[in-house]
């Protein structure tokens, strides 16, 4: 499940991005202010960040010249300024994309699977206390001890690697495998997990030290 951040001072265009993005297996942060913004990509992980840029204190071309100091997480300007010279100011300041208001659903979306494929390649590789997750390659390995995982349990432990620290409910990770529309059952995921666990003690990585059960939510990553 990929993680978009929104930027916007307007409460309504919040609710309304994550209503778009929602269905479609996003989860979705919404900042109201450029330095919430910030202060939120210091400390946790997202994939991409919908930027507005008329916002008080610190409007849209701040805000993504301060994230620009410190992380190349994509990020596309969303904005009633249509104007080519503000287009171009966006781009050259470090926005990956632009997309004016208003805007029809479908082209948000297709315009952030694009970003998202282009950048897709930062996360191919993670390597984590010496667990390597390689998604080119398809495997897992531990100290040179290669994982038998299948493609559910592979998806799995990739979503908590390249989030961590942050929670997932069963719901959410029935929603990065199988859909929306999915009708797998929760204690599906919950069989997932103890598999991955076991699979994981049985190299000899401390999975029980990062891989935590948030009781009465779901799971996280603790890194």
């Amino acid at each position: 499940m990929y993680t978009i951040l929104l930027v916007d001072d307007e409460k309504r265009m919040l609710d309304l991005l994550e209503l778009y993005l929602s269905p479609k297996g996003y989860h979705c942060v919404k900042c109201e202010s450029g330095l919430a913004a910030i202060q939120y990509l210091e400390n946790n992980e997202a994939d991409l960040v919908l930027l507005d840029i008329m916002m008080p204190e610190l409007d849209g071309w701040e805000t993504c010249k301060r994230i620009r100091e410190f992380s190349n997480i994509p990020i596309i300007m969303v904005t009633a300024r249509d104007q080519t010279s503000d287009i171009v100011k966006g781009l050259n300041i470090g926005a990956d994309d632009y997309i004016t208001k208003p805007f029809d659903e479908s082209e948000l979306i297709a315009r952030i699977e694009a970003v998202l494929r282009r950048s897709v390649g930062k996360h191919s590789r993670i390597e984590f206390e010496g667990l390597v997750w390689d998604e080119t390659e398809h495997k897992v390995q531990y100290k040179n001890r290669l994982i038998s995982l299948t493609p559910k349990e592979f998806a799995v432990l990739g979503l908590f690697l390249k989030n961590p620290n942050q929670v997932f409910s069963r719901e959410q990770i029935i929603v990065s495998l199988w859909g929306y529309n999915a009708n797998t059952e929760e204690r599906t995921v919950d069989s997932h997990m103890k598999n991955i666990r076991e699979k994981l003690r049985q190299v000899g990585f401390p999975v029980d030290q990062f891989l935590q059960t948030v009781w009465g939510v779901g799971y996280k990553w603790e890194a």
